[in-house]
């Protein structure tokens, strides 16, 4: 792709861009010296540091021995003489250096400058990124970005086959300014680490372009095919992904409406396999005609569970009865309900192995997902139980007895996140009309493929058609964990023959599906507008938790109707004959994107 940078007011064409924001007149070369944090202050380090305390505690100290006159002297304490206005204002400068870890991101927040110490370790976390991005003006606004029309004549001229051309294209270089250019050879030379790109420049989607030249430079593998204009990378940092080359096409569709507890709904499902969501809608329209299907919402706590460890599994024994006694569980839940106005703790689950304890600590999370809003909770009872067991070793903060983003049995017996039972029950001429299909024979199918084949393979939570494709997709076009489709696909189909064997009851038990409608990727652009589309964007103002909830129970309609569908298909002997013609595309997918 070719990558224009718009001319600036700027007049030189060094890599001014990674020593200030945008715009910038002189600065340093990348490639030679490596900005300090400590060049904010106009002294050196230790003569401001010896300043700042001394200044602290000679202030303190003052103000004490004033303080304890007026006392004596019955003095309001507060009339102040210009001395001790003076001594506040000191008092409060050297406080504000001393919590400004020495007052070196203070001071050049103050400047506008960018901390390089910042990008010192790759394992920073993802509020200093935030914290760090000073930027004047929007991401992408300095850039420019087109479709090159012509390969160079380098590549044309290459000696490889016509197969290796194709198979592995050579990069297409992107057009750069002189100032790119350097900073693009310091990121090859590993001068300029390529994670600190859109600190150091403050422009987001410049340093993509950036990135993405450098890689291309190093691997020797063209990115021709992925986009990069087009994407809000700001939206992106410190919240999402780091070190953005582009972006993924994955085409979203709709299934429905899905009738789900007298109201319907429009399905958005992101996904690359064809048939999906034509199967899905097929299954709705089934759901549509007999009346709808009605959801159940049964638990709805998520789950984090650290491992500590004790000398003597007596003493492991011992803080089990205490955590799982019921008049300390008041105390226990102010602890852990501290941290957010959310987080209300619900129960504490406890194993042991040896003398090693697992907590399994169970809370709601509003319209979140709430992993993180769990785990500071956790951490808060954690530090309060240190008062009461010292010899207790904090191994991790998770033990996997969550268990997150595996399959385990405890998520399938106990449940994490929503647990939901989503049911309909299906006309027979629907079937026959519809589906294809009859009554006895989906019954059928189900007792010897979903159930008697899913426990002769040994599955867990896997007594289902295809749950994960559901889920999966729903995941990706809202904003979701793909990865928690692992434990959020658990489901059982249940289908029996009702009404003197005329109908069909169909349903689907989900134990531990995994949603949120705030936080990660569901404030990006797209995922937001699916979530717009269900009704469940954002938070609940009025009934905190009910958005997420209902998505729960969407995904779990939206499953039940997959579900349907699918095993019609096995029934009638559709399957193959479906996927010939959906699912088989002559069409060159890598040319779309350019």
């Amino acid at each position: 792709m070719d990558a224009r940078r718009r001319s600036t007011k700027s007049t030189t064409t060094s890599t001014s861009a990674l020593t200030k924001p945008v715009r910038t007149t002189k600065v340093k070369a990348v490639d030679g010296d490596s900005t300090k944090a400590s060049d904010a202050l106009a002294f050196p380090l230790y003569f401001t540091n010896t300043v700042f305390f001394t200044l602290f505690f000679s202030v303190v100290y003052y103000l004490l021995s004033r303080w304890r006159e007026k006392i004596r002297n019955s003095t309001p304490l507060h009339v102040v003489t210009p001395s001790e206005i003076v001594a506040l204002v000191a008092l409060v400068a050297s406080f504000v250096y001393l919590i400004g870890f020495f007052g070196i991101d203070f001071v050049q927040s103050l400047f506008l400058r960018p901390s390089a110490d910042v990008w010192i370790s790759e394992d920073d976390d993802e509020s200093a990124i935030a914290k760090d991005d000073s930027r004047k003006v929007p991401c992408g606004a300095a850039l420019d970005c087109s479709v090159p029309t012509q390969v160079p004549a380098t590549v044309l001229s290459s000696p490889v086959t016509a197969v290796q051309k194709m198979v592995d294209p050579l990069p297409v270089p992107i057009k750069l300014t002189e100032e790119d250019e350097e900073i693009v050879k310091s990121v090859v030379a590993g001068t300029t680490p390529s994670y600190s790109l859109e600190s150091k420049l403050g422009d987001c989607a410049r340093a993509a372009a950036i990135r993405r030249e450098a890689l291309q430079r190093i691997s020797g593998k063209s990115l021709s095919g992925l986009p990069l204009d087009g994407f809000d990378y700001a939206s992106i940092l410190g919240q999402c992904c780091e070190m953005p080359v582009g972006y993924v096409q994955i085409p979203v569709g709709i299934a429905g409406p899905l009738l789900l507890d007298g109201r319907e709904y429009s399905v958005p499902m992101a996904t690359t396999e064809g048939c999906l969501v034509a199967s899905t809608n097929r299954g709705c329209k089934a759901i549509h005609l007999s009346g709808g299907a009605n959801s159940v919402l049964l638990r709805d706590g998520m789950t984090r569970a650290p491992v500590v460890r004790f000398a003597t599994a007596k003493r492991a024994a011992e803080l089990k009865m205490f955590l799982e006694e019921p008049e300390n569980f008041e105390t226990l839940a102010t602890v852990f309900n501290k941290s957010s106005r959310f987080a209300r703790l619900q129960n504490i689950k406890c194993a042991i192995a040896g003398k090693n304890l697992y907590m399994r600590f169970s809370s709601s999370t509003g319209d979140a997902m709430g992993m993180n809003m769990v785990s500071k909770g956790v951490q808060n009872v954690l530090d309060f139980l240190q008062d009461d067991f010292p010899d207790m070793d904090v191994i991790g903060i998770s033990g996997n007895f969550c268990s997150d983003k595996k399959p385990a049995a405890v998520n399938w017996v106990e449940g994490r996140g929503k647990s939901v039972v989503c049911e309909a029950i299906i006309k027979g001429d629907v079937v026959r009309k519809v589906l294809k299909t009859n009554v006895e024979a989906l019954v059928e199918l189900n007792m010897l493929k979903n159930l008697a084949g899913s426990a002769m393979a040994g599955a867990l939570g896997g007594f289902n058609a295809h749950a994960s494709n559901i889920v999966t997709a729903v995941y990706i076009a809202t904003g979701q964990d793909p990865a928690q489709n692992v434990e959020s696909s658990h489901c059982i189909t249940m289908m029996e023959a009702v009404n003197d064997g005329k109908d069909l009851h169909v349903s689907v038990t989900m134990p531990s599906i995994e949603v949120g409608t705030v936080g990660g990727g569901t404030q990006l652009a797209s995922q937001s507008a699916c979530l717009n589309l269900l009704g469940v964007k954002g938070a609940n103002r009025d009934s905190a938790g009910s958005n997420a909830r209902l998505l729960a129970t969407i995904v779990a309609g939206s499953v039940l109707a997959g579900e349907l569908s699918l095993m019609s298909a096995l029934a009638a002997g559709q399957l193959v004959k479906s996927h010939m013609k959906y699912n088989r595309s002559s069409r060159d997918m890598t040319t779309v994107s350019s």
